[in-house]
């Protein structure tokens, strides 16, 4: 079901900070400015009663203040074209207000699979790259219910996940609490602690997560199908926390641990090697996104909100994965995380310096985690959300929070439509060791699983 338009009553204006702020360019780390990252990262929130206009814009040109660079422009380097950092100039974020004749009831019937029309909700800046479009874009769009929908668009060169949260709690933080001071975590600006280690570049660890050739390889679903003559279609799947459990039961006490997220990625990156089916002997990855602000030595300080991930790594032949169990997935997931030191995070940042690579993504299957992030959190004064999710369907997979369930997590993954169906079955199968399907509460409805005595399509993991 399409969204109707949105009407725009003034043209969208800049918001600046609301004190002169430094003036200066901003160092991207090689974690930061990654080809593939160079996007926005793009949330919408739906909630039931509106936060006037105003309040918003003025909480924003304050919060702008501590996070200046937002309100900056991405800029080529001078000395290396190749290389992004910020222009810190106080331009400001770009502001929009619109109206649209819809409910929130409405919109809850149809949020648990992102569509195109669903862009109108973000105001469109045009440009002829990336470069053009200010890495704040904001739509506020009230709904005739008296409810509203908040987009943002946030280049991911600035911030990851974590970082995108941080910012969005300090912005809700500063409308719900206008005379505050201070917010409850600073932002940490430099990231000159993630800079290569000096002119001989050590590129001492195995890197299976990037590709040889430095080009984009299989960039949609993996190089097992061609988009363009195989469609692909959205599918949606809410785990319930027994559910999950179930799956965790299955790997310990074998095992001797397993975190929610470990298992659900097996069970995820098992369905889909099952439904595309691709040769037996085929080498199959798993990407997934690791923080590793802990695992750095000395660790990164508490506020820092550039990219602070690097990409965890599994792979194993079509076969082993197809008729593997999950514990077998979880072990492979867990013995990539293993690897994640601080030795082979510097030894990557060597990596993408001497060679500024896209991901291997050739039959891969990549997990981007926005559960146990607090995005469900986000209170502008007027209460949680009602729904938390991405703006549009992306070819990622993504691991989604569910709102007033914390233990549930949502997966959101857009497959071929030819396999859309097998793809459906093989995720309803949630036991461990993939044998008889045990359904349970997991009901298949199209491309959409809804699970009983869950909020409807909500979205979390922990």
């Amino acid at each position: 079901m399409d969204i109707p338009d949105c009407f725009y009553p003034f043209q969208p204006t800049l918001v600046p900070p609301k004190l002169p702020t430094p003036r200066h360019f901003l160092y991207l780390s090689n974690l930061d400015d990654q080809k593939f990252l160079r996007f926005s990262i793009k949330y919408l929130y739906l909630y039931k009663k509106s936060v006037p206009v105003d309040a918003l814009r003025s909480s924003l040109s304050r919060v702008l203040v501590d996070y200046y660079p937002f309100a900056g422009r991405v800029r080529r380097s001078e000395e290396d074209p190749e290389k992004l950092q910020i222009e810190c100039n106080g331009q400001g974020a770009l502001f929009a207000e619109a109206f649209i004749n819809f409910s929130a009831e409405e919109f809850l019937q149809i949020c648990n699979r992102p569509n195109r029309s669903w862009r109108k909700l973000l105001y469109r800046e045009e440009g002829q790259s990336f470069l053009d479009i200010p890495p704040l874009v904001v739509q506020v769009t009230h709904l005739r219910c008296g409810a509203m929908i908040i987009c943002t668009a946030i280049n991911h060169c600035l911030a990851d996940g974590i970082g995108t949260s941080q910012f969005l709690h300090a912005w809700a933080h500063m409308t719900a609490e206008p005379d505050a001071t201070a917010l409850p975590v600073g932002p940490f600006h430099s990231r000159e602690i993630l800079r290569p280690r000096g002119t001989s570049l050590k590129i001492t660890k195995h890197h299976p997560e990037f590709g040889l050739s430095g080009v984009p390889n299989g960039r949609t679903h993996g190089g097992l199908v061609d988009p363009a003559i195989d469609p692909v279609v959205p599918t949606s799947f809410t785990f319930a926390p027994w559910q999950i459990l179930q799956m965790k039961k299955g790997c310990v006490p074998s095992l001797k641990y397993c975190t929610s997220f470990e298992a659900l990625a097996s069970h995820v990156w098992r369905a889909w090697v099952r439904a595309l089916d691709p040769p037996a002997l085929q080498r199959v990855k798993l990407l997934f996104s690791v923080n590793v602000r802990g695992r750095l030595r000395p660790e990164l300080p508490a506020g820092y909100y550039g990219n602070g991930f690097v990409l965890g790594c599994a792979e194993a032949t079509a076969r082993e994965v197809a008729r593997g169990s999950v514990r077998r997935g979880v072990e492979r997931v867990q013995e990539a995380k293993r690897s994640l030191d601080d030795d082979h995070v510097r030894s990557a940042i060597d990596l993408l310096e001497a060679r500024r690579g896209w991901p291997d993504l050739a039959a891969t299957l990549v997990i981007s985690q926005w559960a146990r992030l607090g995005l469900e959190d986000v209170d502008f004064g007027e209460g949680r959300p009602l729904h938390m999710g991405p703006l549009a369907s992306e070819i990622y997979c993504l691991f989604l929070p569910v709102a007033g369930s914390p233990e549930a997590i949502t997966v959101l993954v857009s497959v071929p439509e030819r396999v859309a169906e097998k793809f459906d079955a093989c995720m309803s199968d949630f036991s461990a060791g993939g044998g008889e399907s045990e359904r349970g509460d997991l009901i298949g409805n199209g491309n959409v699983v809804v699970v009983h005595g869950l909020e409807r399509h909500h979205d979390v993991e922990r």
